[in-house]
């Protein structure tokens, strides 16, 4: 029986939306512009390992930050438009989850 290869951008997609808290990170992002403490209370995760996600979804192209010289500073981040065309895949998965799995 012959083994179909897989593709190298699919399973570097996959690397990346399998990272945990990333696709959770993304998920959140949907609604908007965020501030780095809205997204960690949301989600529930470290600052620490928050700010690491963040910054390697910002090297991928999937978020961006944005720096307003306020006092204090203000930062945000948002979904680049390589990040917005996750939005159907997430829509997806989360249909899959209301029907497929079940509420603790």
């Amino acid at each position: 029986m012959h083994q179909s290869e897989i593709c190298p951008r699919f399973e570097k997609a996959i690397g990346i939306l399998s990272q945990r808290w990333t696709a959770l990170i993304i998920y959140q992002l949907l609604s908007g512009p965020q501030r780095n403490c809205t997204i960690k209370d949301a989600i529930g995760i470290s600052g620490r390992l928050l700010s690491e996600r963040l910054k390697d979804l910002e090297e991928e192209g999937i978020v961006q930050r944005d720096v307003y010289p306020e006092t204090p500073v203000r930062i945000e981040y948002s979904l680049t438009d390589k990040g917005y065309s996750l939005k159907p895949l997430m829509k997806e998965i989360e249909q899959w989850s209301q029907k497929w799995i079940d509420k603790e």
